[in-house]
Parts: C-alpha cells; sequence; structure tokens
C-alpha cells in the first residue's frame, strides 16, 4: 500500500514520475505518469502510464481505464461511481488534442469535473507535437490546475526519453 501524506504533493508528484519511468521510449510520445488520489482518505485510487494499455493511450487514460474495469464500469460512466473529492497528479499536463484519434485527456477529465477538483502538474506540455490547451480547458470548467515544482528537470528527461534531442 503506497503511504503518502495528505497534501504531500511533491510526493505524489514523485509517484507520477515512478509510473512514467515504466513508459516505454517513443519518439512520437511523451513518456507521462498519472495518479489520482481520493483526497476523502488520502488513498490512491489508480496509477498510468504512457502505453500501459493497448491502442497508443495515454497516461490519464491508462488510469482511469483501469479504475473503470477495477470499479466494473465503462469508463465513460466513471462519474457515477467516483468519491466527490479527488486529485489528478500528472507529470505533464493533460492533452486537449490527440493526432490518434483518441479522446484527448482533457476530455477525460472533464467527464469527471464533479469529482476531480484539482489536477496537480509536474510540467507544461512542450509543444513538440500539437499546442495544447488544456490548462485553459480545465480552469474554464472549474477545475484548478496547480504546478509542483521542483521535479521539472527529471520529468522532462523521463518525458523525452526516445525523442531525438540532439
Amino acid at each position: 500500500m503506497i503511504m503518502i501524506e495528505a497534501d504531500d504533493h511533491s510526493g505524489y508528484m514523485q509517484l507520477a514520475l515512478d509510473e512514467a519511468r515504466k513508459s516505454p521510449p517513443k519518439a512520437t510520445n511523451f513518456c507521462v505518469g498519472a495518479v489520482l488520489v481520493d483526497l476523502s482518505c488520502n488513498r490512491v485510487l489508480a496509477t498510468g502510464y504512457t502505453l500501459e494499455l493497448p491502442g497508443n493511450t495515454h497516461a490519464e487514460q491508462c488510469c482511469f481505464m483501469k479504475l473503470a474495469d477495477q470499479l466494473g464500469v465503462p469508463e465513460e460512466c466513471l462519474q457515477d461511481v467516483l468519491p466527490p473529492e479527488m486529485a489528478l497528479y500528472t507529470t505533464v499536463e493533460p492533452c486537449s488534442k490527440r493526432l490518434s484519434g483518441n479522446l484527448p485527456c482533457v476530455e477525460r477529465v472533464l467527464r469527471l469535473a464533479d469529482s476531480i477538483k484539482t489536477v496537480y502538474v509536474g510540467v507544461m506540455e512542450p509543444k513538440t507535437f500539437v499546442s495544447n490547451s488544456g490548462k485553459k480547458s480545465l480552469q474554464d470548467a472549474g477545475i484548478s490546475v496547480v504546478h509542483v515544482q521542483g521535479l521539472e528537470a527529471e520529468i522532462l528527461k523521463v518525458a523525452t526519453a526516445g525523442h531525438n534531442n540532439t
């Protein structure tokens, strides 16, 4: 069982970074980790990382898909069974556009806006692949986006593994 103190945002971001390290490096993806926390009891509900599940999946997507499977509901119905006070920790800002055709991670978070009150990010998404308006979309929906400082260099190193960084 994962034991991180309530409000230890650096601890949860470190856990998300540990998840990101599991991502297979790929030139066309960022290696990202995500952690979903029930704030009422300070319990990790699910974790995910880029390409953890089949289908060019992102970290947040894997996190939600695994939780939906665990709870025996379709991902689209997660909102009906989740606690009312959750936080999402993700090493990189959730994407607002997917070139693969998959639902953007921001849209997945917005489906859970009644439960996810805050998204903690380690870094904003670099403009490597697409222009991202994830932060603005979340904030426009009343979800706080908070930058957790201190791990930026390590997050970017992990996120860009497999990229041609010359």
